[in-house]
């Protein structure tokens, strides 16, 4: 995926979104059931500081845009919901583990909760793209939020319902799950945006992704976040 040339992604980029893709509907129900059989795990606060935890597409993308937010301290690149024990990026990207590219975001509650996190984590996405973001497609690139305990749901699920409503906005294709188990990615995938600046997908999609979040919510970034 981010071995493709230039060429190639600004050709995947006008590519019409949702063909050959399962049906957001049919997605709903095996979330439903999903949650019914699983316990939410809920991760313990260390030194004042929580963890929550995101799948949007390319996990360098989403690493980039909540390390530029205030109050979060780290955002880490790995793997979650899936089936699999200790996924790897080779076998996650064949998608049959059930793993999607995902971030760990260590945060501090006082600074920056978890609704505002949410917001972020819709405010830097397509909301109705099945399966993917932009360019990257597949199960493993698929968008999911997922959920500690109960409260965190009910804020999650009321900012489903809220962008719903908006005139335009369509069905949010966003998987909501209990979380179970975070994956730490390989070292080279942390902080893949800062480490390669010049990488044609973090150039021409990466960047560019950040840049239409930061002009969205100027108001929740680190000073001198912007790129």
């Amino acid at each position: 995926m981010k071995n493709l040339s230039f060429l190639l992604i600004a050709t995947l980029l006008f590519a019409i979104p949702g063909a050959c893709k399962p049906s957001n509907d049919k997605n709903k129900e095996l979330e439903a059931t999903a949650q019914k059989e699983i316990t939410p795990v809920e991760v313990e606060v260390q030194d004042g500081l929580s963890k929550a935890y995101f799948a949007s597409g390319c996990f360098w993308c989403v690493e980039a845009v909540y390390e530029s937010v205030k109050g979060v301290k780290e955002s880490i690149s790995g793997y979650s919901g899936g089936h699999t024990e200790n996924p790897t990026y080779e076998s996650s990207n064949t998608g049959r583990t059930g793993h999607a590219e995902a971030v760990e975001i260590i945060y501090d509650p006082k600074v920056v909760s978890f609704k505002t996190l949410v917001d972020v984590y819709f405010g830097s996405q397509n909301i109705t793209q099945v399966n993917g973001q932009g360019p990257d497609n597949g199960s493993q690139y698929r968008s999911i939020i997922f959920y500690q305990n109960q409260e965190q749901k009910t804020i999650i699920d009321s900012k489903i319902a809220s962008l719903e409503k908006e005139v335009g906005k369509g069905k949010v294709a966003a998987q909501v799950l209990p979380f179970e188990k975070f994956w730490i990615g390989e070292d080279y995938h942390q902080n893949y945006e800062k480490n390669n600046p010049n990488n044609p997908y973090i150039q021409n999609v990466s960047i560019p992704r950040f840049k239409r979040f930061a002009k969205k919510y100027p108001e929740l970034l680190k000073e001198g976040a912007a790129h």
